[in-house]
């Protein structure tokens, strides 16, 4: 059974940094496409950034491009999102997910997410 479980999310001020950790488990997932998600309070689910499994084809939204860094650690099964410079507007949940490539994420596996709330 695959298992995404994220972990990382906390409270931070505007400016400041979180790293999120995204451990993945139940599967080889080598060719498998890992993103982050968020959504906010009110809002629809969004994109964050994603990268394919062997480290290569990163993607970013124009929202988070600069700030955030998404890294994956294969020896460990695990994806992270490097969040600096942290915005009020990037409060949300976060979610882990992972997809074939070429297929859709909504297909594909999803963790239980982490909460990141930016204080002004």
């Amino acid at each position: 059974q695959v298992q995404l479980v994220e972990s990382g999310g906390g409270l931070v001020q505007a400016g400041g940094s979180l790293r999120l950790s995204c451990a993945a488990s139940g599967r080889a997932f080598s060719s498998y496409f890992m993103g982050w998600f968020r959504q906010a309070p009110g809002s629809e689910r969004e994109f964050v950034a994603s990268i394919r499994w062997n480290g290569a084809n990163t993607n970013y939204a124009d929202s988070v491009k600069g700030r955030f860094t998404i890294s994956r650690n294969s020896a460990k099964n695990s994806v992270y999102l490097q969040m600096n410079n942290l915005k009020p507007e990037d409060t949300a949940i976060y979610y882990c997910a992972s997809a074939m490539g070429g297929s859709s994420w909504n297909s594909g596996y999803w963790g239980q997410g982490t909460q990141v709330t930016v204080s002004s």
